[in-house]
């Protein structure tokens, strides 16, 4: 290949894709063309082909790459639309503006709208490292922002993506913080304001932390991966989707950042809520209901956090031109019994048919479906009309369209047809007594090593709640798995975790001394009648 140079700094080398996935750009250069180059390992370059670039982060080897050739990721591939041979121009550039930008973050300092922009643009981009963008979040998560900074990183973060014009409106949407599992009432939530003659275009998470996102459980039974196109138009068709977020270019930063938040554990507080509004603002909506579930376990442990962000969300609302309405839900034990992606599934699903069980999912489905109802101002009694439509069938009529314009197979499909895991097993009570306490953390981490969400039918049913008397030999969890060592390992975590206590009205006995112990054996579940 003969090489030359353009422009005194730009050089020309012969492309070699990889197949690996990477979340940033990344080149690797032979030794020699580096140093020729003046380039570190990790430096920048911008690669470009034929009027398309990229910056990319620069690895060096002796051995992996020949001279004159660099090694191209697929991302950064499809990026430059980049063919095996092809060749490239590389020149060296120096670290993005952003990246002085996010250490003044570091020290606390406040950012202006134009650096708010300046960062959010370069994590498109994918101008920014891995630790570059780390540093970022962790700022946020240490320094926090405020209410100015929150809106100019919500624009920010609209701007930088798709948005899609209804040109029709009103527009309503519905959002959950999460934390509670089981959460499933996204599914009869969006059919009963569908019905109702309402245009609600939802878009939903995987999970991150959870046994399972929205998008995870109606996966088991439709395509949720829509284009933006797709959305406006079946939401014109039909009123409405259910959508995954992740599958649309709508606020690209966010997906970006929640890939470093997830290993590090952290939501910094700021960024869940323009994470949140930033998508209700791509899709131009007027209207937003925003579910806070509270209690022990879940993102928001207590009343006063709750009304923090419900407060919060209203406020940044109004600075975004959208009516926000929060709504604090009990959370400290899971909504109805189902916990995982096809379980979570049949559960909505029958209650869409019209069972009324659980009865936590049908009230709060039709509560904060009724919330909506009024803020449209259809009614003023929400809930007892969308109980109506619920059970008039409609909402069902409704989410057979959805799955029917989203490609489901059997659009038809009742919910005992819905395949669970192949493995399960069930798991009783040792001793008499009442549900006294339910660790959501414990049942999520459950289901989590069952295979959920990644394994559609992965997950337990809860069968007894809190409050509820059970007798010895009491079906407590039924688990199920789709893969024989997932499911051993949640076998060995349920008694191990123990994560629903059994109490009897004696709780404790405090024996004197030289007591004689019969039978030291504890715990409150067993896997045999």
């Amino acid at each position: 290949m003969e090489r030359h140079k353009e422009k005194m700094e730009m050089l020309t080398f012969k492309a070699d894709v990889k197949d690996i996935d990477s979340g940033e750009f990344f080149v690797t250069l032979n030794n020699k063309d580096a140093e020729e180059m003046g380039l570190l390992e990790h430096d920048r370059v911008k690669v470009s082909k034929e009027g398309k670039s990229i910056t990319a982060i620069v690895q060096k080897s002796m051995s992996l790459v020949k001279p004159h050739n660099v090694t191209i990721l697929t991302r950064g591939a499809m990026a430059l639309d980049v063919k095996n041979g092809d060749d490239v121009l590389i020149s060296p550039t120096g670290k993005p503006r952003s990246v002085g930008i996010i250490k003044a973050k570091m020290d606390g300092k406040t950012l202006t709208s134009e650096e708010m922009r300046i960062v959010v643009n370069d994590i498109v981009e994918r101008r920014l490292s891995y630790i570059e963008l780390t540093a970022y979040v962790v700022a946020n998560y240490i320094n926090g922002m405020n209410m100015q900074e929150i809106k100019d990183l919500t624009l920010a973060m609209v701007e930088t993506g798709e948005t899609i014009d209804f040109a029709t409106g009103p527009i309503f949407d519905f959002h959950s913080v999460g934390g509670s599992p089981g959460n499933k009432v996204t599914l009869i939530v969006v059919p009963i304001i569908m019905a109702a003659g309402l245009i609600i275009p939802k878009t939903s998470s995987r999970a991150i932390s959870s046994a399972c996102g929205t998008a995870d459980i109606l996966e088991t039974i439709c395509n949720v991966t829509l284009s933006t196109e797709e959305i406006k138009s079946i939401t014109q068709k039909i009123g409405g989707t259910i959508a995954w977020g992740g599958g649309v270019e709508l606020a690209p930063a966010d997906d970006l950042i929640i890939h470093v938040e997830y290993p590090l554990g952290i939501d910094p507080y700021g960024q869940l809520l323009a994470s949140v509004m930033a998508k209700k603002k791509a899709v131009g909506a007027n209207y937003m209901l925003l579910d806070i579930p509270m209690g022990p376990g879940t993102k928001v442990p207590d009343e006063k956090l709750a009304r923090r962000y419900a407060r919060d969300f209203i406020e940044l609302g109004e600075m975004l031109g959208i009516k926000v309405e929060c709504a604090i839900t009990y959370g400290g034990q899971p909504v109805g019994h189902g916990i995982g992606p096809a379980i979570e599934a049949r559960e909505a699903l029958a209650i869409l048919e019209g069972s009324t069980t659980p009865n936590s999912v049908v009230m709060k489905s039709t509560h904060l479906a009724g919330i909506i109802l009024e803020m449209a101002g259809l009614t003023n009694r929400g809930q007892e009309m969308a109980m109506d439509i619920l059970r008039s069938g409609k909402a069902l009529e409704k989410f057979r369209l959805i799955l029917k314009h989203q490609g489901a197979p059997n659009p038809d499909l009742k919910s005992e047809d819905i395949p669970l895991g192949q493995f399960s097993e069930e798991f009783y009570a040792s001793r008499d007594g009442y549900v006294d306490y339910i660790d959501n953390k414990r049942l999520v981490k459950i289901a989590r090593a069952a295979g959920a969400p990644k394994d559609k039918g992965a997950g337990l049913i809860v069968h007894n709640k809190g409050g509820r008397k059970v007798e010895k030999g009491t079906i407590m969890l039924t688990l199920y798995a789709d893969n024989k060592v997932k499911f051993e390992e949640a076998k060995r975590l349920v008694l191990e975790e123990m994560p629903i206590r059994i109490e009897g009205m004696l709780l404790h006995r405090i024996p004197g001394t030289q007591q004689i112990v019969v039978d030291g054996s504890s715990g409150d579940f067993k896997n045999v009648p």
